[in-house]
């Protein structure tokens, strides 16, 4: 039988929140990973991405911090920015019932005023990239010497983006008793020769990735032989039902390309990738959370970190050069026992690329048979396609920093105040200085107009229509 959050030794105020939550078994990295990390043990983890790894190290984070105290006691490494920003809603989705429990993300790409500002303020936990955490601590702003845990999540990632020095720096500012913990999907020899060097006496976790792991996507390939390929690629998001669908390309071009194209054509699209700036990258991915944009094309800097819920479809238009990256990709779908698609665009059956990533999950991948599509030409799959979203996205100028939660706007729009039905009410995301919410299509212009001229929490905030 498989043991409970009880059996972790969690208090409980954690495990309260964490049934409040919906979790109602722990993975076998959190079976793993916790009681370690309680009893403070050194843990190098090791499985795939989506198996609870956060949890796995948030959960330990919030039992062992003292929220009296306003200093810095655990940080976090993270590869990207977006990974870092869901890790911070981990922890304060997991940490709501730690009152005074004050976390801060610190990221490049941003301002670096207000977080030193933050620092100053006091915080418990710090969750931030390489580089600008580097920044911090050289500069003096990071007072680094409470701190007595330290995460390195998804450290393959970050060593695969050349931020090995970087770690290496940031660990030789921390006091020498501190906990450590890395965790990562992927085990390279540049992983084994960190986790030596940092954690010689650490227990390693290993969590084998069963076939049952993929049991909740079926796996395609579709062999678009001298065909189109962009024409291939519409036939596959037509013919698979989806509500959103995450396209993977190797090139930054490509997704550019085929986002024009497919925009061009009236479908709801857009792209992430690495030429976008940082304000603009948080507002795509918060129309795809939120179901605003239906089809997201993006290179691997969305194959981790991007958490969505109810991605039904994912294709990789370019087969990742690693094996493993493809499970990287294919995981953001089939998550939480739902179901998903997972379809890889070949020009041949056999070509050794796609042979490897057979070779490596051990699984024969399906040939998706589409003569159908030989009669249907690039207008007529995306005159198929045009279908808009049900959702729009609201931007708000008032965040977390303001004491703007999701419920005061959702007052803001329902009942007296703005005489909208709660169905037409959709996902709310509440950032630093700026939250999101979606609504329904058809009430987007009452909605705005709603909330710019009345109040959340007595103040006034500036709402706009994104996406137009």
């Amino acid at each position: 039988m498989q043991p409970s959050f009880e059996a972790l030794q969690l208090s409980p105020a954690l495990i309260t929140v964490v049934h409040d939550l919906g979790y109602t078994q722990p993975t076998p990295i959190q079976i793993e990973a916790i009681p370690a990390l309680l009893a403070g043990r050194d843990v190098i983890g090791q499985s795939q991405t989506g198996s609870g790894k956060t949890a796995a190290f948030a959960l330990p984070i919030l039992q062992r911090i003292d929220v009296d105290r306003r200093e810095l006691q655990a940080l976090v490494l993270c590869p990207t920015r977006e990974l870092t920003a869901q890790v911070g809603r981990e922890m304060r989705k997991l940490g709501r019932g730690h009152h005074g429990l004050q976390v801060i993300e610190l990221v490049g790409g941003q301002p670096s005023r207000p977080q030193r500002d933050a620092l100053e303020r006091g915080a418990q936990i710090a969750i931030g990239t390489p580089g600008r955490l580097l920044d911090h601590l050289e500069r003096g702003v990071m007072k680094p010497d409470s701190i007595k845990m330290l995460v390195l999540d998804e450290a393959d990632r970050m060593l695969d983006m050349g931020f090995g020095d970087d770690v290496g720096e940031i660990i030789r500012f921390l006091p020498h008793g501190r906990q450590t913990a890395l965790f990562s999907a992927t085990f390279p020899s540049a992983i084994e020769a960190m986790s030596k060097e940092v954690l010689p006496e650490a227990l390693r976790i290993t969590i084998e990735t069963p076939d049952e792991d993929l049991a909740n996507i079926r796996q395609l390939k579709l062999c678009f032989g001298d065909d189109d390929k962009l024409l291939a690629l519409c036939w596959a998001l037509q013919s698979q039902p989806h509500g959103s669908a995450l396209v993977f390309c190797n090139q930054k071009a490509t997704v550019r390309e085929i986002t024009e194209e497919l925009s061009r054509g009236g479908i709801s699209v857009d792209r992430f990738d690495g030429d976008l700036e940082q304000f603009d990258r948080d507002q795509v991915l918060a129309r795809f959370r939120n179901h605003s944009v239906r089809v997201l094309i993006a290179t691997d800097v969305a194959g981790r970190g991007l958490d969505v819920e109810g991605l039904d479809l994912v294709i990789n238009y370019d087969l990742p050069e690693q094996a493993e990256v493809y499970l990287h990709r294919i995981g953001r779908t089939g998550r939480a026992g739902a179901n998903g698609v997972a379809i890889s665009m070949v020009q041949h059956e056999s070509d050794w690329d796609i042979e490897a990533i057979e070779k490596f999950t051990g699984h024969e991948i399906e040939i998706l048979d589409h003569s159908a599509s030989k009669c249907l030409s690039l207008d007529d799959l995306l005159k198929q396609l045009a279908e808009g979203p049900k959702m729009e996205t609201i931007l708000i100028s008032g965040g977390r920093k303001d004491k703007v939660r999701k419920g005061d706007i959702l007052g803001a729009l329902t009942g007296d105040a703005g005489g909208l039905s709660g169905k037409d009410i959709g996902k709310i995301e509440i950032q630093d200085k700026i939250s999101y919410v979606a609504v329904s299509q058809h009430v987007i212009s009452d909605a705005v107009s709603c909330l710019n001229a009345g109040r959340i929490k007595g103040k006034r905030f500036r709402a706009t229509h994104v996406g137009r």
